[in-house]
């Protein structure tokens, strides 16, 4: 739905800057909004691995001009981890359009 390429997923995985990225984009594109934000993410309390553990979130906030991203590792549990990655994917946004 919000165009991330199957090489991506296959090559980088869905926890990823790249996937974010697309997403970012795909939603732009998708609902022709000005702004977007994009959340991929491990919440536990099963799911990781030694390269993306429990608590890896890639977030991407931007425009049709640029976006940014940004990793974070969370070390809570699930729910923590979810709203961890919501206040830090507004933030995010706060900031890239203070910036912009």
């Amino acid at each position: 739905m919000l165009s991330v390429s199957e090489n991506t997923l296959t090559e980088k995985g869905a926890v990823s800057e790249e996937t974010v990225q697309q997403m970012a984009k795909g939603t732009l594109d998708k609902l022709n909004t000005d702004y977007a934000v994009a959340t991929s993410g491990i919440m536990g309390p099963d799911g990781g691995s030694i390269e993306k553990p429990v608590g890896t979130v890639w977030i991407a906030a931007g425009n049709r001009n640029k976006i940014i991203t940004k990793k974070f590792h969370f070390r809570f549990d699930r729910q923590r981890n979810i709203q961890l990655s919501a206040i830090n994917a507004l933030n995010l946004l706060r900031i890239f359009i203070l910036d912009n």
